[in-house]
């Protein structure tokens, strides 16, 4: 009996390190981290919802630059480490690395080719995911997103690959932002 047990120890022991090293110390919090696509498309309407915020706050001369700053905090994981951010329109600075790059992107600033993409302004956006991939913690989305003109109604289409995770508080971030304007002969 005791030669049984020593021997189902030294089996069990091993496979239950594995097990650890493979899913974590604790495989329930894995679930409890888990991205679900709702939170994919909460995070998006939250992501649209902020770019209207931000131009409509420039056309009545209120405090955009803030609302700029809270919605890049909110929304990209800069200060949980990398973001990979590759701008629609980007040429002379083609990727921000940084949460001052972005800024400038959205509402003018350190980047001298940006223009304020936020301060176009626009009325709606509207994503369409061809894809979304859920692996755990973290997720990709790929789709084309419409930006509405608030001035003349008209849809600008382009494309994206958006990286999300999982922070620590269980709030969905950025990680991954590519946008480009669909090819044309």
């Amino acid at each position: 009996m005791l030669i049984t047990s020593v021997l189902f120890r030294r089996k069990l022991v091993p496979l239950f390190a594995l097990f650890v090293l493979l899913f974590g110390v604790f495989p329930a919090n894995a679930e409890l981290n888990r991205i679900t696509e709702a939170e994919i498309l909460d995070a998006q309407k939250g992501w649209a919802e902020g770019v209207v915020s931000i131009g409509r706050a420039y056309v009545d001369k209120k405090d955009y630059k803030a609302a700029a700053a809270e919605f890049v905090d909110a929304f990209y994981g800069y200060d949980q480490g990398p973001v990979l951010f590759k701008p629609t329109k980007a040429s002379a600075v083609k990727f921000r690395l940084t949460r001052g790059e972005a800024l400038s992107y959205f509402v003018k600033g350190s980047v001298p080719e940006d223009h304020g993409f936020v301060l176009q302004p626009w009325s709606n956006v509207r994503f369409e995911n061809a894809a979304i991939v859920i692996d755990g913690d973290s997720a990709l989305a790929m789709g084309v997103y419409f930006f509405t003109d608030a001035n003349t109604s008209e849809e600008v289409e382009v494309e994206y690959t958006f990286g999300y995770f999982k922070d620590e508080s269980g709030k969905i971030r950025i990680r991954l932002h590519h946008s480009s304007v669909p090819y044309s002969e």
